[in-house]
């Protein structure tokens, strides 16, 4: 009497790995995950390495999570992936009070980001259809 298991989320070449809580606003992080929607994985690697927004530093980690979980969970080629899908979506908010003047507060928000990258294993042909 246990519980039946879950299907997989994704298609079957493809591997997932989602970053629950990344301090920063969706927003900003969205410019980042803009940089690497639909590149080859070793090129988005690359190109986060080098990139000069703070945020490059957590897509980079979970994008490794997810070629990581893509070659030891589902036994796929590494030299081709691709990153198929990089969303971004509103995580939890602390909210925070400064003091100001005259006795007064304000409240200050400091956001979390959600973020999930699919990479997907394609074939040489459909890599050479580009």
């Amino acid at each position: 009497m246990s519980k039946p298991q879950a299907g997989r989320k994704v298609g079957e070449r493809e591997a997932l790995a989602v970053a629950t809580t990344v301090r920063g606003s969706p927003y900003k992080l969205n410019l980042v995950a803009g940089l690497i929607r639909g590149k080859k994985a070793e090129e988005a690697i690359t190109a986060l390495a080098f990139s000069r927004k703070a945020m490059a530093v957590d897509v980079k980690k979970c994008l490794q999570s997810a070629i990581a979980n893509a070659e030891n969970n589902h036994n796929l080629d590494v030299d081709r992936l691709w990153v198929k899908e990089a969303s971004v979506g509103k995580a939890i908010t602390m909210k925070r009070f400064a003091t100001r003047a005259r006795g007064r507060s304000s409240r200050i928000i400091k956001p979390f980001s959600r973020l999930r990258i699919i990479v997907q294993e394609r074939d040489i042909n459909q890599e050479a259809g580009e």
